[in-house]
């Protein structure tokens, strides 16, 4: 008789991962046990089907579960006469991770809105196979004892699904019932209102047009009627978010279809139980008023995913809600509740829990370009899952921190890489403490107890470079900076597993090597290195960040051109003296830094056509601009030129207001304008990829979120004969700069 001891490692906690062995193994009449060791699960058999069990093992896994490594070894026998679960050890240190957070399975769904079945309309209904995990796990192995549900003891009737091997529930940690679980209440402002369904008083008040402060799994989201144009202004005037889009949430599949195109992959990715916002474009039949997403072609949408998500659909008969994230800008989501009830002057209401939420983690943003997806927010459904680096790499662990805004950080070791929820802008003090305590929690999810080199931005002045050092302090290591294109270039390598390739990388800002700005750039790179072989032409950013908020700076500087300019004297209300003290700033260069940004470029290319001309939130200009294109209806060249692997901007700025000053169509001219930039980039790669002698291109930064951009550059480039790559399980923008960082660093590492 056999007896093995099997080490899996992979996505094996919190999943039913344990109760599925044991049920395997009694059906093979195999003896032993089945135990958490630390973050890895250790399984000990006993009989004549061990070869059957291994053969089978993962080919019948829970709906979670995922294996990633299977180690087995023969061991002496012990005479176990049965199989069972024992107590977790943590011993052991592997690369294995709980899951992420899943939306409410069907099963956990139907119970809620059954009136015979105990959990009817419980807001906390959760099983194996789906509910909290990330955002309630203080450390693993993954008990409840180490979980936010420590606080709620199972009574006796969820005790005994608890333990009963055959009942879905069997070990699963954050199951619990109206008599043993977390509660809802609801107040208005610091007073709780008495109601024994507080989510029937949150619907109702919702229809009232009141905005509603709920806190969710990850967080707290404000909600509002969606339909309700004063109620979605008023949030805008709370919030002082003047323009910045609401992400919605709809019922159901079908209400969805009733505003926005679907294609058979963004249906997949919304209705998946990962619950993702995808961004989606407008149908014909939109009747959302414009202050949803005003001077958008595209919305962002999600279902429901948790259980008090449909209970508030059902005891309401509004489809629709805005379900923005309750934060001030760049700032971290709110999750306590002392938090959520002062927030004064912004909620009228709300709807709160008792469960404490651990890990903070925002919704993910998701957006398809030409039907392949790519990341723009990774968190809540993805966090902490990691990537596996394609590469031969050694097994030192390294922590990157990200750049500076729209941060996440990444921990690497073995050939594991775990990238963190969203952070946010770590120029905000709040944020950067919530980075430092989103690191500590990271630690002990995966048992990363020290590093061997800390990997930053090469920014000198960045808050995530100073923190690189600190933390090179403690744990006594280096600090390697990595560039930023660089980084973005190989989280999408990553992606593919490529070597090396061309590659156009183009944002609003990266720090260069040089010192200076960059943001339209050709690189040959590799793991290790890169080259800079071209970029957009330079220009002044007259008044630095300011040049960023009002585009109009960058549009004279660009255009250089009095003349041209003169008639948008009115519309930038800026009058002649302000523009000839824009003039004088450039003549005399003080605080006019140099920069190839793409993004600038689009900025002033909507400024120029009277499509935006003050940025209240990041990339408004340009995204404005990409919905203007999208409505284009005819072809208009705009040619470019290049010169020593530099494009020539002025130009094509200079050719988008002549035509615009004759008369031709605003969004043609935009969709003309978009396509050039396009073309011309993808030139320089295309010759820099023939002398290279690499046949692969790809694109990367937050510009390619733009898929009229990413388009015309994949269709030039294979019509030229060259493989064209994109993001397609990372981010192009700078959500997986610190996955790059890591992969770097690691292969610097002796």
């Amino acid at each position: 008789m056999m007896a093995k001891k099997i080490l899996t490692q992979g996505i094996v906690q919190g999943v039913g991962f344990r109760p599925y062995i044991y049920r395997l193994a009694k059906d093979l009449n195999l003896n032993g046990y089945v135990r958490n060791l630390g973050n890895v699960v250790e399984i000990i058999l006993e009989g004549d089907n061990i070869d059957l069990f291994i053969d089978r093992l993962p080919k019948e896994l829970p709906p979670i579960a995922k294996i990633d490594s299977m180690k087995t070894e023969d061991i002496a026998r012990e005479g176990f006469d049965d199989f069972t679960i024992i107590e977790s050890s943590d011993e052991f240190s592997g690369v294995s991770v709980i899951p992420p957070d899943i939306a409410i399975c069907d099963s956990c769904l139907e119970e809620i809105r059954n009136p015979k079945d105990r959990r009817y309309k419980y807001p906390f209904n959760a099983c194996t196979d789906c509910g909290p995990r990330f955002t309630v796990i203080d450390s693993v192995p993954y008990d409840r004892v180490r979980t936010s549900m420590d606080e709620f003891p199972l009574c006796d009737s969820c005790l005994e699904e608890y333990g009963e091997p055959l009942n879905r529930r069997y070990h699963g940690e954050a199951i619990c019932c109206s008599d043993c679980g977390p509660q809802m209440k609801i107040y208005k402002g610091p007073e709780e209102i008495n109601s024994n369904n507080p989510i029937k008083v949150a619907a109702d008040k919702l229809k009232e047009g009141k905005i509603i402060a709920i806190k969710g799994i990850g967080g707290t989201h404000l909600v509002v009627d969606a339909y309700n144009d004063k109620a979605v202004k008023e949030l805008r005037k709370r919030l002082n978010r003047p323009n910045q889009a609401f992400a919605v949430m709809s019922k159901d599949l079908d209400s969805v279809k009733g505003y926005a195109k679907l294609s058979k992959k963004e249906i997949a990715t919304i209705t998946s139980n990962k619950r993702p916002i995808v961004v989606l474009k407008k149908n014909d039949n939109y009747n959302f008023p414009e202050s949803l997403a005003p001077g958008l072609h595209n919305i962002g949408v999600m279902l429901p995913y948790s259980p008090m998500h449909y209970l508030l659909f059902d005891e309401g008969d509004i489809d629709t809600y805005v379900m923005t994230s309750a934060n001030t800008p760049g700032e971290p989501m709110m999750i306590t509740n002392k938090e959520i009830l002062n927030l004064n002057g912004i909620s009228d209401y709300s709807l709160i829990h008792n469960r404490k939420i651990l890990n903070r983690c925002d919704d993910s943003v998701i957006r398809f370009r030409n039907d392949t997806l790519s990341f723009i927010r990774r968190s809540r459904g993805y966090t902490p899952e990691p990537y596996k680096i394609n590469y031969d790499v050694n097994d030192l662990n390294v922590l990157a921190l990200g750049p500076e805004l729209d941060v996440t950080f990444a921990m690497a070791k073995d050939h594991m890489i775990y990238t963190s929820q969203h952070i946010g802008n770590t120029n905000k003090l709040k944020t950067l403490k919530f980075m430092k305590e989103a690191i500590e929690n990271m630690k002990r999810i995966t048992k990363i107890n020290y590093f061997d080199a800390i990997a930053c931005d090469l920014h000198p002045h960045f808050f995530t470079t100073k923190l690189a050092h600190e933390f090179s302090d403690e744990f006594e290591c280096d600090v390697i900076g990595v560039q930023h294109h660089h980084a973005h270039s190989i989280a999408l390598a990553n992606d593919y597993g490529i070597d090396e390739m061309i590659v156009i990388a183009c944002d609003g800002v990266g720090y260069g090597s040089d010192a200076t700005s960059w943001g339209g750039e050709i690189l040959y790179t590799n793991i290790t290195d890169f080259e800079r072989l071209g970029h957009l032409q330079a220009h002044k950013m007259p008044g630095g960040d300011m040049a960023t908020k009002h585009p109009i700076r960058m549009l004279l500087s660009i255009i250089d051109d009095e003349d041209l300019i003169s008639k948008y004297v009115d519309y930038f209300k800026y009058g002649d003296t302000e523009i000839k003290n824009i003039y004088r700033q450039l003549e005399a260069g003080i605080n006019v830094g140099l920069t190839t940004s793409t993004g600038r470029v689009l900025d002033s290319v909507s400024a120029a056509l009277e499509i935006c001309n003050t940025r209240t939130y990041e990339g408004e200009c340009s995204m404005k601009l990409e919905s203007v294109a999208y409505y284009s209806k005819n072809d208009i060249e705009i040619p470019f030129e290049i010169k020593d692997n530099i494009l020539n901007t002025r130009e094509i700025l200079r050719e988008v207001v002549r035509l615009y000053q004759k008369g031709e169509n605003k969004s043609d001219i935009a969709n003309a304008a978009q396509k050039t930039i396009a073309k011309g980039l993808s030139q320089i790669a295309i010759e820099n990829a023939d002398k290279k002698g690499v046949n692969v291109i790809g694109a990367t930064g937050g510009v390619f979120y733009n898929e009229a951009i990413t388009d015309t550059c994949k269709k030039y480039i294979e019509e030229n004969g060259y493989n064209f790559i994109q993001h397609k399980n990372t981010c192009a923008g700078d959500g997986s700069v610190s996955l790059g960082q890591a992969i770097v660093a690691k292969t610097k590492l002796n």
